[in-house]
């Protein structure tokens, strides 16, 4: 996935969350006895890593792999400070992880079985964000009660650090003298990231909100000295995820 097509996708999403107000949108269920100062919330998904790196080209040439195949659950935590009536500082954590078992597209051993390994991509992701709402989230009734919007769109901008390990397990071929050898290659390392994002807030209640989102992320790493002849690993990719957080 492109940058651009990147941008157009979380610019899409931001833009069908916005309605015009309605009963439902400027009134949620319950309510607060003050205004909230932050929020907790977990959340999970799926996402579509981009893959596009020299590493990426090789391993899905050589072995029974395809860039699909990194592709993956993903998991996180986060927690929201309000800084402002339409803005939030907000403090991530997420995980993927995703293991594929190959073989080699065009080599068998001495026997005639297939040459087999194990491919690993493990990515924590820990992130810093200024998350602005498009339209009030809320309204003040008085000095003692808060009353939640229905629905709350959002964007957002953020970066930080990941975490990543790239590793290989298994037999492979040496290419200069055609021996099979088992071995692990191993790539780990942090790097920074950079993510944007567009998403919705539903209230269910006073203190309950689930929460939409669509997150794209750019991040390469540097490969170690097990990958030493191959560029920076592409570790970028687009999420949809879901979510459940507690206003405080």
């Amino acid at each position: 996935m492109t940058l651009r097509s990147a941008a157009l996708l979380l610019a899409t999403t931001a833009f069908a969350t916005i309605a015009p107000p309605s009963h439902a949108q400027t009134a949620g269920d319950g309510f607060l006895f003050h205004t909230p100062g932050g929020s907790w919330g977990l959340y999970g998904g799926y996402e579509r890593a981009t893959a596009s790196s020299d590493v990426f080209s090789f391993v899905t040439k050589q072995l029974t792999l395809d860039r699909n195949d990194f592709n993956s659950a993903t998991f996180g935590t986060n927690f929201a400070i309000r800084v402002s009536q339409n803005n939030d500082l907000v403090f991530d954590v997420s995980y993927t992880n995703v293991a594929r078992r190959s073989e080699f597209r065009d080599w068998v051993d001495q026997n005639n079985f297939p040459i087999e390994q194990l491919t690993r991509l493990w990515r924590v992701p820990i992130t810093v964000s200024v998350k602005h709402y498009l339209m009030p989230r809320g309204r003040s009734i008085g000095r003692f009660a808060w009353i939640p919007a229905g629905r709350a769109p959002y964007v957002g901008v953020g970066a930080g650090m990941m975490d990543y390990k790239f590793n290989q397990v298994g037999d492979f071929v040496d290419f200069d003298s055609l021996n099979v050898f088992p071995d692990e290659f191993v790539s780990t390392a942090w790097t920074p990231v950079l993510h944007a994002f567009a998403g919705l807030d539903v209230s269910v209640t006073g203190h309950f909100v689930l929460t939409g989102e669509a997150r794209y992320v750019w991040a390469k790493g540097p490969m170690g000295r097990d990958f030493k002849n191959f560029n920076r690993i592409d570790l970028s990719g687009l999420s949809v995820t879901a979510g459940l957080s507690i206003r405080q």
